[in-house]
């Protein structure tokens, strides 16, 4: 899979404060974000490459980030994210008001039900994992916190995106709505008829959109405004049937009731 970097920031120049950005600071950021994305461990070549840095400075960074711990080194010159990223990230989650607001009714549903429960932030087009609750079941497909999937894929983007304005979605969204599977809907017309239903219903559906036998219920959370977190069920289409279906959607819709307000 080709890696994309995050669009390197522009050059230094006065914000709104009147502060001058600091280019160090921001090639660092570029480079943990790129690390973050990356589904393996890159070469010198591949970071300083993809992110437009001279060799030199790209050693010299990457080689203080692992002395720091940000950035660890599979001992033959490729690079990762560190532990000292995970610190900080699972800091964010624990400190995170919604998450302390949902995470309650997310253990009642994982008790009730039995399934994997998630709950995830918007972030720019792709949605956030911030916390999840593991079904009891063997059979059970789980995304961790801190991972990150195309909004558009997702039951859990699908909810949070139906709420806003198509102009806004549409601006938001890449150009190219690139498929995870083949159930993936990635029609602009369609995705936008989809939009509506849930509106109509009341909740998303993830039809294995994201993942191959796996079907998602997911309820956008309102905390006053446009809802930007959204609450799932995750169930493997073979413990499905239309009784067990009424019965999760109803209890997300009572979970997000009671975080909600």
């Amino acid at each position: 899979m080709t890696q994309h970097a995050p669009d390197l920031p522009a050059p230094p120049a006065e914000t709104g404060g009147g502060v001058r950005s600091v280019k160090s600071a921001e090639r660092t950021i570029a480079v943990l974000e790129y690390l973050s994305s990356a589904t393996r461990a890159c070469s010198l070549r591949e970071v300083a490459t993809t992110l437009g840095l001279p060799r030199a400075s790209g050693y010299a960074l990457l080689t203080t980030l692992v002395n720091t711990g940000w950035v660890e080194t599979d001992g033959a010159g490729r690079y990762q994210i560190g532990i000292r990223a995970l610190r900080a990230g699972a800091a964010y989650v624990e400190r995170d008001d919604v998450v302390q607001r949902a995470q309650p009714m997310m253990n009642e549903l994982n008790n009730d039900l039995g399934e994997t429960v998630h709950l995830a932030r918007l972030d720019g087009a792709e949605v956030v994992y911030l916390a999840t609750n593991i079904s009891r079941h063997s059979l059970a497909v789980v995304s961790r916190p801190g991972r990150r999937l195309p909004s558009w894929a997702t039951g859990l983007g699908k909810a949070i995106l139906a709420h806003r304005p198509w102009e806004e979605v549409d601006e938001l969204l890449p150009e190219t709505l690139e498929p995870r599977t083949a159930y993936t809907i990635t029609d602009r017309a369609a995705l936008r008829a989809e939009f509506e239903e849930i509106r109509r219903r009341g909740h998303a559906v993830d039809e294995q959109e994201s993942t191959i036998g796996l079907r998602c219920f997911a309820v956008a959370l309102d905390f006053g405004t446009t809802p930007n977190e959204a609450l799932s069920c995750s169930v493997p289409v073979v413990r499905l049937s239309p009784e067990r279906e009424e019965a999760i959607v109803a209890a997300l819709l009572r979970a997000r009731a009671r975080i909600s307000h």
